[in-house]
């Protein structure tokens, strides 16, 4: 007569906290005597949060440069070997400033000012600074300063059909009810 083995599954056993049953563990892992469950949850402790810090690392803030004179020097039609000669620099030292890879000196920022022709303020100003030039810019159009004071005062449903009709103006198209 031949034999079989047959595998039995491994099962897990447990000890019930609440009423100190040892058991296997149920497939509902919920106690055969009290029905309490198996496994007691561990309640998180809640520590400090640490707060992000607002200032830009330096990091951040090589990266802010690096956009800036990647931007600029596109804006000018330069390549990075006429920058490079501008500067009297190898052209491996741009493209280092434009990746990220290297922060330029003070006397750097001043030097690539110079060869870009712009202020040194310009390649160092930070995202709030570039939003408000570029707000003060728009409102010194008289027409578009006295839209900017009247949109405050329309409801949202009013304000997306003037934008709306707005788009549609600049792109040409009419709009058909």
């Amino acid at each position: 007569m031949p034999t079989t083995l047959v595998s039995v599954d491994s099962r897990e056993v447990v000890r019930c906290e609440h009423c100190a049953l040892v058991q296997f563990r149920t497939s509902n892992s919920m106690c055969r005597r009290c029905h309490k469950p198996l496994d007691i949850e561990d309640v998180p402790v809640l520590g400090p949060i640490a707060v992000p810090d607002l200032q830009p690392t330096t990091a951040e803030a090589g990266l802010q440069v690096a956009a800036q004179v990647r931007d600029i020097r596109r804006a000018r039609h330069l390549s990075q070997r006429q920058l490079a000669g501008r500067m009297q620099v190898p052209r491996t030292y741009i493209s280092k400033i434009e990746n990220g890879k290297a922060i330029p000196t003070l006397g750097s920022l001043e030097r690539l000012a110079h060869a870009l022709e712009i202020d040194v303020c310009q390649l160092v100003r930070d995202t709030r600074s570039r939003r408000e030039e570029e707000v003060t810019a728009i409102l010194a159009d008289p027409f578009l300063a006295e839209i900017a004071s009247l949109l405050p005062r329309l409801d949202s449903l009013h304000r997306t059909l003037f934008v709306g009709a707005l788009r549609d103006k600049a792109s040409g198209q009419r709009r058909t009810a």
